[in-house]
């Protein structure tokens, strides 16, 4: 039967036929068709809605297969009306014909032949008992549906309609009952979703039951546990066995099993026993009680008793070494003293438990990319200890060192004993990387907190925090890196032993390269099996012409990039070079990077070639200086610090002071202003030995006299012209060499560190050693003396 009626769309919900349904019209439009069908044959069409979030439904929107129902009551309330509908009969919507002042379209009832057959009065006996056992396990049903549905008169349609009406279904579910027209088929899907509903029930009913049965236990337990606590107490009789919680008294024992096979030190082990009993008669719901747990794992877990052998071969020792590392000969001569010392003290303890020897802290200071760390993993091997490292770059907590208090949520220990547990053993080598770049804040001074661990004296009873017992840090080799002394408290350097680490030549690197970093990158890119290797130019075209750096990093980096080059043609099966040439790194890594160089191409007037330490290593430092007409200012750039503005000041100073020798009139400086200016004004420079450069290339602008483009030079001057001595002369010697310097002049006070300056270095450079500023002059400016 087709006809037209009103179509009333919903939203997340689908009415079946022969159930009763309270819906509530919200839309303008709803509201509409239900007021207008109430008032007269009181029929409308149901259709659910494809997707909610949609205000203004079209066809497409709603579903094809909706009900045909009438609206028995109709009440108004504050945004719409409340309807109660009864579905009657499946309809299939044909089309809409309007949409004003609600919508209206041609629906068509969907027949439903229901032929009686054994199959079909099984299911509906099935359902019904199906849904006696929902009843039975608490579903919230109307009481007029279980009357419908327990009767016996109920047709199979009717039935499963009124089943599938209660469940708790998702839309697309309640849907595709609603669109199965076969009552065989829609008794068997309705069977399967009440059947799942059983079961959530069934399951939800089990969790509740163990809930329950587990609340009412531990009721049983603590009421029993006070009245056995009073009657003890009456009696005065509390045993430790009957002191215990209910934690359960396995976890106790196991607890306590831990402490004694924990080798504790006697107070840390009576701290243990004493935080235990607390735990012991915690409930297993008080949060403080997995606190405890984490504190006793702590203590249980740390290695109070464990130790590394100490079967130190100095000949193994100084083998391991060489093969890990190429240069660092007096790093290693410190290191093989270090080992010596503790092998002789360790046969005299063995003889006397109670003799304890001082502990060494080593201090590696150097620019990045020399060996600092790794070197410090060697030292592990040698000594056959466990290795830990400790990142100690932007802390700024001092909980980080000393860990937080237990108070806290989440507390831990600090990194040390962190460190410590890691290792599993009391006596790692443990390196404190990048010790120069701990802050300060609010939150505490890391560096004091390392004082103590840092201290031979203190350290035997460190204090964590988290732990509150002392933990002996004694037997730990500790090793701190940094790139630079200046930013470590006076305090903190005090307690270690500096060991410096210079950059490399051009020599040592090319050593390195070839013995170290190529068989390794080779490995590393899986070229063990091809034969590929990179020609010894090409090493040293490496670098010099794409790195310039006191360590090998880069240089790694550039190495690493030829391997992937290659790496990638072999895995596409191309053709490769066996042997890289000059010609390849220019495909592989692009144009140079730097020239041959770095020093200037030709004699310059007002520059000079200064050498200075950054905290990447030596560098050379161009110093020029501009005159120009004025009344004698003198103006400084390039972001010099105070003590380099100083050195400028001095350096002018003297010039002023010895016009005669120069070749001057005495009132020059009133007429000219003098700019200097120290190139890559984004880098901060600061540091006396520039002024002998400042003061060259001063002389040099004012007589108009060249300087000598490859002669570099380093000293601090004072008012009088005396060259005074300066630190760093190995890495600006060898600044020097690599920038290619023929000549380097330096204070006469500083020939005695010679002897640290690399062989190769010496042999390509000659060197000036300077007592009086004119001793520079001489051998810097194209002509001395000036007439």
């Amino acid at each position: 039967m087709i006809r037209s009626i009103p179509i009333v769309p919903i939203r997340g919900s689908v009415v079946f036929p022969h159930t009763d349904v309270l819906l509530s019209f919200i839309r303008p439009n709803a509201v509409a068709a239900a007021d207008d069908a109430f008032k007269k044959d009181r029929v409308v069409a149901i259709f659910a809605q494809k997707d909610s979030r949609i205000n203004d439904p079209t066809r497409n929107d709603l579903y094809e297969i909706g009900t045909l129902v009438t609206i028995t009551q109709l009440m108004p309330s504050e945004d719409g009306v409340h309807a109660l509908v009864h579905g009657h009969s499946r309809i299939r919507l044909k089309e809409i014909v309007s949409n004003i002042p609600f919508a209206v379209g041609v629906v068509e009832e969907v027949d439903e032949n229901i032929e009686p057959s054994p199959e079909i009065s099984a299911l509906s006996r099935t359902l019904s008992d199906q849904f006696k056992v929902l009843l039975s396990m608490g579903k919230n049903v109307e009481v007029m549906s279980i009357v419908k549905l327990i009767g016996e008169n109920t047709n199979p349609s009717e039935l499963t309609d009124q089943i599938a009406g209660v469940l708790d279904l998702k839309l697309n579910e309640k849907q595709i009952l609603l669109e199965t027209t076969p009552i065989l088929e829609r008794m068997k899907k309705t069977n399967d979703f009440l059947a799942r509903e059983i079961n959530i029930l069934r399951i939800e009913k089990e969790i509740l039951t163990k809930t329950e049965m587990q609340f009412n236990e531990n009721m049983k337990r603590n009421i029993l546990r006070e009245r056995k606590r009073a009657i003890d107490k009456e009696l005065g009789q509390m045993g430790d066995e009957e002191k215990v919680g209910d934690i359960p008294s396995e976890e106790v024992k196991e607890y306590k099993k831990k402490i004694m096979e924990a080798k504790m030190p006697k107070e840390v082990e009576e701290k243990a026993l004493k935080e235990l009993e607390k735990f012991s008669k915690m409930s297993s719901y008080n949060p403080e009680s997995g606190f405890l747990r984490n504190y006793l794992d702590w203590l249980c877990d740390m290695p109070w008793d464990k130790l590394s052998p100490n079967n130190v071969v100095i000949a193994k020792a100084a083998k391991i070494m060489e093969e890990k590392h190429y240069g660092l000969p007096k790093t290693k001569e410190r290191i093989l003293e270090y080992l010596a010392v503790m092998k002789l003290l360790e046969k005299r303890r063995k003889s006397n438990t109670k003799d304890r020897y001082q502990p060494t802290i080593l201090c590696f200071i150097g620019p990045p990319g020399v060996g600092k760390t790794s070197i410090g993993r060697a030292i592990a091997e040698a000594m056959g200890r466990k290795f830990v490292r400790v990142s100690l770059g932007g802390i700024r907590d001092e909980a980080e060192i000393r860990g937080h208090r237990r108070t806290y949520v989440g507390a831990l220990p600090g990194r040390i004993v962190q460190g410590i547990k890691q290792a599993g053993t009391r006596n790692p080598v443990f390196m404190l990387d990048e010790i120069d770049k701990v802050g300060y804040d609010f939150r505490g001074d890391p560096s004091s907190a390392l004082l103590e661990a840092l201290d031979p004296e203190q350290n035997r009873e460190f204090s964590d925090h988290y732990l509150e017992v002392p933990f002996d840090l004694s037997e730990v080799f500790f090793i701190a890196t940094g790139n630079v002394l200046d930013t470590i408290p006076q305090a903190l350097r005090d307690r270690m032993e500096i060991i410096q680490f210079s950059g490399y030549t051009e020599d040592e690197k090319f050593e390195i390269a070839k013995k170290f970093i190529i068989p390794k990158q080779i490995k590393n890119h899986g070229l063990d099996d091809i034969k590929f290797s990179i020609s010894d130019s090409s090493i040293k075209t490496m670098i010099s012409r794409y790195t310039r750096e006191a360590g090998v990093r880069n240089l790694e980096r550039q190495i690493s990039t030829v391997a992937r080059k290659i790496a990638k043609l072999v895995a596409q099966k191309k053709t490769y070079p066996k042997v890289i040439t000059n010609a390849h790194l220019l495909k592989y890594l692009g144009p140079y990077r730097y020239t041959a160089l770095a020093a200037e191409k030709k004699d310059e007037i007002g520059m000079s070639t200064g050498l200075a330490v950054t905290n990447s290593g030596g560098e050379i430092l161009f110093i020029e200086v501009s005159i120009m007409p004025g009344r004698g200012r003198l103006t400084l750039t390039g972001q010099l610090g105070d003590v380099m503005k100083e050195s400028a000041q001095a350096a002018f100073t003297w010039t002023r002071a010895n016009y005669k020798l120069l070749g001057l009139s005495a009132n020059f400086s009133q007429k000219i202003d003098v700019h200097i200016h120290v190139p890559e004004g984004a880098v901060p420079k600061d540091g006396p030995s520039a002024g002998t450069a400042i003061t060259t290339a001063l002389v040099s602008a004012l007589t108009k006299t060249a300087s000598k483009r490859d002669t570099g030079m380093t000293g601090e001057i004072t008012l009088r012209g005396k060259v005074t001595e300066i630190g760093g002369v190995k890495e600006k010697t060898i600044a020097g060499h690599r920038a290619g310097l023929k000549t380097i002049i330096l204070p006469k006070d500083n020939k005695k560190d010679m002897v640290d300056v690399p062989k190769s270095v010496k042999e390509d450079i000659k060197f000036v050693y300077a007592t009086q500023i004119e001793d520079v002059l001489s051998h810097t400016l194209t002509k001395w003396p000036i007439k």
